[in-house]
């Protein structure tokens, strides 16, 4: 069933619950669709007024922000040992490789890599638990949060709604098109991810092959 076509069945309140929730659970470090729930409910709140936008975004930004503050508590508990755990359970998401990345980014942009991995599908769920496993300061770590929550949350459902609710006649198409832009951000966002990641152990390959060839 179209995402949409179901959530329609579900009562208001629920509705909330559930954008926090799949969002919070996301942004903790578990792979969920957040971006997909978050786009749809916005749409279907242009479309019914029972469902408040204002609401929808901060529930979104709440679990946003109190997902990522999670991920980082248990990052900076966890420590390594549970990127390996987590490589286990999730190996598409959690693979070296892109763990690597996700680390390197992290080393160059320090707290920009919390608030701009918020608009990138795989950076997000990365986020909080690293920053902690790499023991940012959390008083960093708590700005960048913060401020990117609130803009992608509060932005992504701002714009939804208003584009839907001025495109009325528009709305069923842009539903698909939105859920489907939606998908191919995130597909895209993980390809580029998965090869930079190639490209980068290759170099640390080569480099390690030209320090033993020294050493000898």
């Amino acid at each position: 069933m179209h995402v949409q076509e179901w959530l329609e069945t579900v009562p208001p309140l629920a509705i909330y619950l559930l954008v926090g929730l799949v969002i919070g659970l996301e942004s903790l470090g578990i792979p969920l669709p957040g971006e997909i729930i978050l786009v749809s409910s916005a749409l279907l709140a242009s479309q019914h007024g029972e469902i408040d936008p204002v609401v929808l975004g901060a529930c979104a930004t709440a679990g946003a922000i109190i997902g990522d503050s999670i991920g980082y508590a248990i990052g900076r508990k966890g420590g390594r040992p549970l990127l390996a755990k987590l490589s286990r359970r999730f190996p598409k998401h959690f693979s070296e490789s892109n763990i690597a990345v996700a680390e390197r980014s992290f080393d160059r942009w320090g707290m920009w890599a919390v608030f701009f991995g918020r608009f990138i599908a795989l950076l997000r769920i990365f986020a909080g638990p690293l920053a902690g496993v790499l023991q940012m300061p959390y008083w960093r770590f708590a700005v960048a949060n913060v401020l990117g929550g609130i803009l992608w949350a509060g932005g992504t459902t701002a714009v939804i709604y208003y584009v839907g609710v001025v495109a009325e006649a528009w709305l069923k198409r842009f539903s698909w098109l939105g859920l489907v832009l939606a998908v191919l951000i995130g597909v895209t966002s993980m390809l580029v991810i998965k090869r930079k990641a190639k490209k980068a152990a290759e170099k640390a390959e080569v480099a390690e092959g030209y320090l033993v060839t020294a050493g000898d």
